[in-house]
């Protein structure tokens, strides 16, 4: 019986993993590695090991005879404040999962970034894997420059020890089954009256049901050491705007695209007043990032791992529905 350890396996896209391979894999033994003792919506098919991927005696405990890893744990931030914790939890989780990796050589470790080490720009451009990290430009926002440095441990592991890890990069998850807390809520302010334009930035998303049903096709056909983006639209934020609220039902709000300039010097300003009138008002860093375009060329994965993602519309409305239920 083939065992796989996830890390993160209760978070929105770690859930959809799980359903994933115990629907398509039931032989499988599946191992958990999370704070708590009993992860709601598992029953007793599911093994939890306590701990934290911080914490290197519990990863090292987790990985003892695994033959796969599917490393998803992370804290979604985008706050300066968090900056801390967001390398506490990305670096050294990776640095823990690596080192316990050496120890007991899993057949396969897939480490799940985002597109955000490799796809963001000032300008409406595709990047690729190719593309240099964009230290300068993330270098304000912890959540991406943390991401950097673990998906460089990672690969460098790869490289001094032979591990055989693979790294996935999914542009922004959107999908069901998320709630309030999940990355759907990116698309929150499209959907409700408060946003009074529109950034000129632009995004990529994907769904979560396709990026959890890819993972173990990387797992097979992926290769050792490279890196595989996951996208399956790049809209600017005006498109995105207008697709909501046709999904949605509502006619579409004729919003002015701001400057980038005037968007930055908002975010400044923002900056200077207390932390609950950011929440009531817009995130800072939200802003900032809304002025830059976060293009993904998902042409490797279409290749080497055969991904077809569905119809970005079908994702677009199961986000809607989940943030609408959330609400009710």
């Amino acid at each position: 019986m083939k065992r796989v350890l996830v890390t993160g396996g209760t978070g929105f896209l770690g859930r959809h993993l799980v359903a994933h391979l115990r629907r398509t894999e039931p032989e499988t033994r599946l191992r958990l590695l999370r704070r708590a003792s009993n992860p709601p919506g598992h029953d007793g098919a599911v093994e939890v090991v306590r701990g934290d991927v911080t914490d290197a005696a519990s990863v090292c405990r987790a990985m003892d005879g695994v033959d796969q890893v599917y490393h998803l744990a992370g804290l979604v931030s985008r706050r300066p404040s968090d900056r801390a914790a967001l390398f506490a939890s990305h670096v050294e989780g990776a640095r823990n999962i690596c080192a316990a990796a050496v120890r007991h050589r899993p057949e396969r470790l897939m480490v799940v970034s985002t597109s955000g080490t490799i796809a963001v720009s000032r300008r409406p451009v595709l990047h690729d894997e190719r593309a240099a990290y964009p230290y300068t430009l993330v270098s304000r926002w912890p959540y991406y420059l943390s991401k950097i440095f673990a998906e460089k441990l990672a690969l460098q592991a790869t490289a001094e020890h032979g591990l055989p890890i693979v790294v996935v990069n999914p542009t922004l998850v959107l999908g069901p089954c998320g709630g309030p807390a999940s990355t759907n809520a990116m698309i929150a302010p499209f959907l409700d009256a408060r946003l009074p334009f529109v950034p000129r930035g632009g995004s990529s998303f994907v769904d979560v049901r396709d990026v959890a049903a890819m993972l173990p096709v990387a797992a097979t056909r992926g290769r050792v050491g490279q890196r595989y983006l996951l996208t399956a639209a790049n809209v600017s934020f005006r498109e995105l705007a207008s697709r909501l609220a046709a999904l949605d039902g509502r006619p579409a709000r004729c919003l002015p695209v701001l400057p980038t300039a005037l968007v930055r010097d908002a975010a400044r300003v923002l900056k200077l007043l207390p932390p609950v009138a950011q929440r009531v008002l817009f995130d800072p860093a939200g802003l900032e990032m809304s002025t830059c375009f976060w293009y993904a060329d998902g042409s490797k994965a279409r290749t080497e791992l055969g991904f077809v993602p569905r119809d970005p519309s079908e994702t677009l409305a199961a986000a809607i529905r989940d943030l609408q239920g959330a609400e009710a």
